[in-house]
C-alpha cells in the first residue's frame, strides 16, 4: 500500500468530506451532525431496555423503545444543525418544519429493522438529503447526498455526495475513520436477498426467479434489516435484493422516501442499479411521505434479469 493510500485510510469523516468528496461546507456540516446523532443512537442501542414503547408510528406499527429514543436523538441533532428546513421521518405522520431559510430537507428512518432488537441482530438508520425546503415533488436522483449507519458488531457509516460511496468505522474514541473508499458493485450477483416471499403466491414469476437462484446455487443472505442486506451487497461488491408487491402490499411494502430512495442513490453511485420492476427507483417522484414502492436493487445485470422475468 502506498503512503498516500495509508494516509487516506486514516481520514476522519469530516476530513474525507472536505478533501475527497469536496462537499459544500453546509452539506458537510449536515452530514457530520447526522453522524454525531448516529453515535448517540449507537450508545442507546447498547443501553436502552428492550420492549415496546406503548406507541405506534404513522403506519400503525408498534414502536420499540429504541425507535422512540432514536427518533428523539435524530430530531435534536437536525434541529440544532440549523441546516434543515424540513424533514420527514418514518416515525412521524407529517412534514416537520425546522428552519425555513435552511438549505436542505431530510428524509430518514431512525431505526430500520427495529423488530430485530430483541434478537440482537444488526439494525440501522437511513438518510436521504435534498436541496430545498421540501422533499415532496422531488425524485431520489435529486438527492445531494445519502447515507446510512449500520449498528452491528461494528458501527459503520456509509455515505455518498455524488463522488463515489465510502465506508467509515466508529472507533473507540468516537471518530468515524475511513476504512474503504469508492465501493463498487459488479454487474453479476452471487448472493440474493429475497424479501416479501408471500408474494410468490400472487406472482408466479417471482417464484420462478427464486427457483432459478436455487438452481444456480446463489447464496442466500437475508437478515430482515434492509440496511444490513444492502450493506452486504456494497461490502461484498455484488448481490441482489428484492421486495416486490403482492396482495397484502400491492404498491410494495417499503417506503420510497425513507428506504428505497437513499439506497437507490447509493447503489447507482457504486455502479449498481435499482428498479420498481418498470423504471429506476431514482426516477420516481415523491408525492407523499408514506409512499411505498416495490424494489429490485443490486448488481445491474441481475436487476435487469429480475425485471424481465417479472414482466414475462
Amino acid at each position: 500500500m502506498s503512503a498516500a493510500k495509508a494516509s487516506a485510510k486514516r481520514l476522519t469523516l469530516n476530513e474525507h468530506l472536505q478533501s475527497v468528496s469536496k462537499a459544500p461546507d453546509d452539506l458537510r456540516h449536515l452530514i457530520v451532525d447526522i453522524a454525531n446523532a448516529g453515535k448517540y443512537v449507537h450508545d442507546a442501542i447498547r443501553n436502552t431496555e428492550y420492549g415496546l414503547a406503548g406507541k405506534t408510528n404513522q403506519f400503525g406499527e408498534d414502536q420499540v423503545k429504541l425507535d422512540v429514543v432514536s427518533e428523539e436523538i435524530i430530531q435534536k441533532h437536525l434541529r440544532e444543525s440549523k441546516m434543515v428546513a424540513t424533514y420527514i421521518s418514518e416515525e412521524q405522520n407529517e412534514i416537520v418544519e425546522l428552519h425555513p431559510e435552511a438549505p436542505y430537507s431530510v428524509a430518514y428512518d431512525p431505526l430500520d429493522g427495529s423488530s430485530l432488537v430483541e434478537a440482537n441482530l444488526a439494525i440501522g438508520s437511513i438518510f436521504g438529503l435534498y436541496k430545498g425546503k421540501s422533499i415532496i415533488g422531488q425524485k431520489p436522483k435529486d438527492q445531494v447526498g445519502a447515507l446510512y449507519l449500520l449498528y452491528g458488531p461494528r458501527t459503520v457509516l456509509v455515505y455518498s455526495t455524488g463522488n463515489g460511496v465510502h465506508e467509515f468505522r466508529l472507533n473507540e474514541v468516537g471518530e468515524f475513520i475511513v476504512i474503504r473508499e469508492f465501493l463498487g458493485v459488479a454487474d453479476t450477483a452471487k448472493n440474493y436477498s429475497p424479501g416479501n416471499l408471500r408474494a410468490v403466491n400472487d406472482t408466479p414469476q417471482y417464484r420462478a426467479m427464486l427457483n432459478t437462484w436455487l438452481d444456480e446455487e446463489l447464496t442466500l443472505r437475508y437478515s430482515g434489516c434492509m440496511v444490513a442486506d444492502i450493506h452486504h451487497i456494497l461490502s461484498k461488491g455484488q448481490g441482489i435484493f428484492t421486495n416486490i408487491g403482492g396482495s397484502k402490499y400491492p404498491e410494495g411494502k417499503l417506503r420510497l422516501a425513507f428506504e428505497c430512495g437513499p439506497f437507490s442513490y447509493l447503489m447507482e453511485q457504486a455502479g449498481g442499479a435499482s428498479s420498481d420492476g418498470k423504471a429506476p427507483i431514482t426516477s420516481k417522484k415523491i408525492e407523499k411521505p408514506d409512499q411505498r414502492t416495490p424494489i429490485i436493487i443490486g448488481s445491474k445485470t441481475e436487476v435487469e434479469r429480475v425485471c424481465a422475468r417479472l414482466k414475462s
